[in-house]
């Protein structure tokens, strides 16, 4: 016991020596990759000897690693909200998303009753190849690990699951009461950044978007490729929820969309001159009817994108102001194998929109800014999500404003039902995902009769015993749904069914399902008209 005090009373006193004496370190970056490392080799910053004496004096046995990652921390966390230190355990993971793949065998499981259910499978993967099932319960991994009980934590699951590409994983699983052996070989499993793609009528496309990966315009230049075998003469680009990634992604679709050399987006800090990013090349969709779809969580290339298409008036933005972040981040390598994620200068749209919101009153304020905007109305009433900053006008003279975020040409208030109703309290307990698994394996069988996802969406249906069992597994959770008004009933369906449509068939069926009756798709396709 005393051994953990003596720890605690000397931290904040190690910290800020640690912070003082960092702000004095000298380092250096490589403006290219970083590979030399955060501090010189030469001589030992003040930092290092700090961390040194420590390690061999201290009373205390003491994690040195800790000891530079909270150092680390202390001293961005002055700076924006978006530089960040990622420790040696965490790099290969981070750049792994970043990239758009990961090492492992392609499922997509959740914890029910206490045991591992398989909900998804990623095609061709491993699991997939395997005989792996929709439906089987993990029990063990490589013979000994027990993956039952409420003890076992994504963290675990991700380190048993995953491991280096070739390797082996042993796995027990039950299916329909037998349990069953099988061997599967980790691989590269991509993970897509397109959602859906499809036709929403003779004449329009959808394509979601989900990430910028390092495939993802390769991926969208094969769907759009698709749509416009299928003659589209409109498309709807679906932003929503899209937190960015890869910059050059995002300016590559762009290009796609924008004729001549227009400048799609410029960076500039105050160590980095101007620079600016063009279109290159003829693009495979410069004419026809363009709308984009934002909401409060499209952030950052996902903005660069939209705003680029808004200044030269080339598309329609639909839905609500984007999140707002217009910061550019360049990750630089440690020598302690980890990775330095360093601010080094600002987006600016064509017309020179700042797209950074404020982040002057501290990361706490900054983190809470999408729960005041709910607050405050910013999400659920157009006029309260207009922002303060500066406007622009286009070349065609509409108004355009900076100062954080992407502002909608049309405004599209948030379903608070969501939020407020038996729905919200049914997605907060993640019935609705449970009670449409166990469904799906009671009916398996009759799924059949669902020739694709617009049959779903026309002829999906639950009858009394259905609800009754619904009934029964939201009361778990204290959730009472015996008594719901018809338009209760009509949107939990309509959530059902979108679920059912991606355990039965794909992401891209649940789109097309749920887009049916989506108010920010409905006023697309309004003013597509």
């Amino acid at each position: 016991m005393m051994q953990r005090k003596s720890k605690q009373s000397l931290m904040p006193i190690i910290f800020a020596l640690i912070f003082l004496m960092g702000l004095a370190i000298g380092y250096a970056l490589n403006n290219r990759n970083g590979a030399s490392g955060f501090f010189s080799k030469d001589k030992s910053s003040s930092l290092q000897e700090i961390s040194n004496l420590i390690k061999s004096k201290y009373v205390d046995d003491i994690g040195i690693d800790s000891i530079n990652e909270y150092a680390a921390n202390e001293m961005l966390s002055h700076l924006d909200p978006h530089s960040i230190y990622i420790p040696p355990t965490e790099v290969s993971r981070v750049n792994n998303e970043m990239e758009g793949h990961f090492t492992g065998i392609g499922i997509l499981y959740d914890n029910i009753d206490d045991t591992l259910n398989i909900l998804r499978l990623i095609k061709n993967g491993p699991a997939e190849k395997g005989g792996i099932l929709v439906g089987d319960k993990l029990l063990k991994a490589n013979d000994s690990i027990n993956l039952i009980g409420k003890k076992t934590t994504d963290i675990s699951l991700k380190k048993n699951m995953r491991g280096e590409e070739g390797s082996i994983l042993k796995l027990n699983i039950l299916r329909e009461g037998v349990e069953k052996k099988i061997e599967l070989k980790r691989a590269s499993i991509p993970i897509p950044s397109i959602d859906a793609a499809y036709t929403i009528d003779s004449k329009t496309g959808y394509i979601k978007i989900n990430k910028f990966a390092e495939r993802t315009y390769e991926e969208f230049m094969q769907s759009l490729e698709g749509l416009q075998k299928q003659k589209i003469e409109n498309l709807i680009l679906d932003l929503r929820g899209n937190g960015g990634g890869f910059m050059h992604a995002a300016t590559a679709i762009a290009d796609e969309f924008l004729d001549g050399d227009k400048l799609i987006v410029y960076t500039q800090g105050n160590k980095s001159e101007r620079n600016e990013f063009r279109c290159k090349k003829e693009g495979l969709f410069e004419k026809g009817k363009l709308i984009v779809l934002i909401d409060e969580t499209s952030a950052s290339a996902s903005e660069v994108l939209a705003g680029a298409l808004q200044d030269w008036d080339r598309a329609t933005i639909v839905g609500r102001r984007s999140f707002g972040k217009g910061l550019v981040q360049q990750q630089f390598n440690l020598s302690d194998g980890g990775a330095l994620r360093l601010t080094v200068a600002r987006y600016y749209t064509p017309l020179g929109r700042n797209i950074q919101k404020p982040y002057n009153q501290g990361k706490k304020k900054y983190q809470q800014e999408l729960e005041e905007r709910y607050h405050t109305g910013g999400i659920v009433s157009g006029d309260s999500a207009q922002p303060k900053g500066p406007s622009f006008k286009t070349p065609k003279g509409h108004i355009v404003y900076g100062g954080g975020g992407i502002t909608p040409d049309y405004f599209v208030a948030f379903d608070t039902n969501m939020v407020h109703s038996i729905l919200g309290k049914l997605y907060a307990k993640d019935v609705l995902e449970k009670f449409t698994y166990k469904y799906f394996l009671a009916n398996k069988k009759n799924a059949t009769q669902y020739k694709n996802a617009s049959d779903i969406a026309k002829n999906f249906a639950l009858n009394d015993e259905d609800w009754k069992s619904l009934q029964s597994l939201a009361a778990k959770d204290s959730i009472d749904v015996s008594n719901l008004s018809l338009e209760a009933k009509a949107e939990i369906t309509q959530t059902i069914k979108s679920i059912f449509a991606k355990l039965f068939m794909s992401d891209a069926a649940y789109y097309e399902v749920n887009n049916a009756t989506d108010d920010v798709i409905m006023k697309a396709l309004e003013l597509i008209k």
